[in-house]
């Protein structure tokens, strides 16, 4: 551990620094050029695709040869071998915030290692922070270490979450978090996960979850959340009763009480 999280963690930088770019930039023309993918809510700029696309073409100069996962474009190639690296890029993270000029959205970047993320970098176009994290060495914002808070209460914890996209879908969800409203201070819905991972890193919310997201959704801010102190649970077989899809980040004091509060009203169904 070290020198290699180090070296995929410059680059992922760089090339999430540039996409960010591009992505602020072309935002007057990309926002008239707009797709839809799963459901009418769900949309895809031009500037989703040209991200993603600046990131490919970049990573293959820099890192030739490694295969990248992204939301736009799928899989370049068979995945990689084991003991090999893979990025998970998502271009636009919050595309509907970004739609709207709302500026919570980031391009997000992350060098895994056997599906475990081991160098990230979620850098927010509208405002230039840069979100980062090497496995073992640590979570930054710009030049500040993060570190999470040291709530150890449920009730007086601020917690975030999101939402599908199908109707169907965002109603059960939407049942769920109502009945953790009771439980906790107040919740909040931004709209992009990685930044969500990353405020649990900062400490401005004391936990997170949702269901149902992509790897490219949390690929990076999971890391961060991790690399500040946070309990992360990520994507897996769902035998804690929270389901296979769950992504779950939360400072330290409130982990347990947060998870069986989530078990509680049902969150692992949704």
């Amino acid at each position: 551990m070290g020198a290699q999280e180090l070296d995929l963690l410059r680059v992922a930088v760089t090339v999430a620094r540039e996409a960010s770019s591009l992505v602020e930039s072309s935002r007057s023309s990309a926002i008239t050029d707009v797709d839809t993918k799963s459901s009418e809510t769900d949309v895809v700029t031009a500037a989703d695709k040209a991200a993603e696309r600046l990131v490919r073409d970049r990573l293959a100069e820099l890192r030739p040869g490694e295969p990248v996962l992204g939301e736009e474009e799928g899989e370049s190639s068979a995945g990689a071998p084991a003991g090999g690296v893979c990025w998970v890029v998502d271009p636009i993270d919050g595309t509907v915030n970004y739609l709207y000029g709302y500026p919570w959205y980031a391009v997000s970047v992350a060098a895994q290692v056997d599906g475990v993320s081991v160098a990230g970098a979620v850098v927010e176009p509208a405002s230039g922070r840069v979100w980062t994290a090497a496995r073992g060495e640590g979570a930054w914002l710009d030049d500040r270490p993060l570190r999470v808070s040291g709530a150890d209460r449920l009730d007086l914890s601020l917690v975030s979450t999101g939402f599908a996209y199908r109707p169907e879908r965002r109603r059960r969800q939407a049942a769920a978090i109502a009945g953790l409203l009771g439980r906790v201070r107040d919740i909040r819905r931004a709209g992009a996960a990685s930044l969500d991972l990353c405020a649990v890193a900062a400490g401005w919310v004391d936990a997170y979850a949702e269901h149902g997201l992509s790897r490219w959704d949390w690929a990076a801010g999971a890391l961060v959340a991790e690399e500040a102190g946070a309990i992360v649970r990520v994507p897996g077989d769902g035998s804690d009763g929270l389901g296979a899809e769950a992504i779950i980040a939360s400072a330290p004091g409130v982990a347990d009480e947060f998870h069986t509060a989530l078990r509680e009203v049902g969150f692992g169904v949704v």
